[in-house]
């Protein structure tokens, strides 16, 4: 029912930004939580950054409160997560989202719809 493409990724020096995109397809997506994941080698998938349908409501992992911000823009069917002060360990594979609440999209089990992914390289 919903089809997830990611794009953005790539390689930064430390300290350095990117913003990575994840445009979702069908007519409903403003009814759907967004939420962002990464996973480096070797690690669990761990969750980043979530965001409800309307916008409002968004949640961020502590490791990465204050240097990242997710936003959605319903009317284009994308979610962001701009990510500022990159850190070395910030290097992992960004995946996004989907699940019917921002409580669902935050896990990994209960997240119902998923990227394909998009690597973040982040050089000391």
């Amino acid at each position: 029912q919903v089809q997830l493409v990611e794009s953005g990724g790539g390689l930064v020096q430390a300290g350095g930004s990117l913003r990575l995109s994840c445009a979702a397809s069908g007519r409903t997506f403003s009814s759907y939580a967004m939420g962002w994941f990464r996973q480096a080698p070797g690690k669990e998938r761990e969750r980043v950054a979530a965001i409800s349908g309307s916008g409002i409501t968004t949640y961020y992992a502590d490791s990465v409160k204050g240097r990242f911000t997710i936003s959605r823009d319903n009317a284009k069917n994308t979610v962001y997560l701009q990510m500022n002060s990159l850190k070395p360990e910030d290097t992992a594979v960004y995946y996004c989202a989907a699940a019917r609440t921002i409580a669902q999209v935050m896990g990994v089990k209960t997240s119902d719809y998923w990227g394909q992914g998009t690597q973040v390289t982040v050089s000391s």
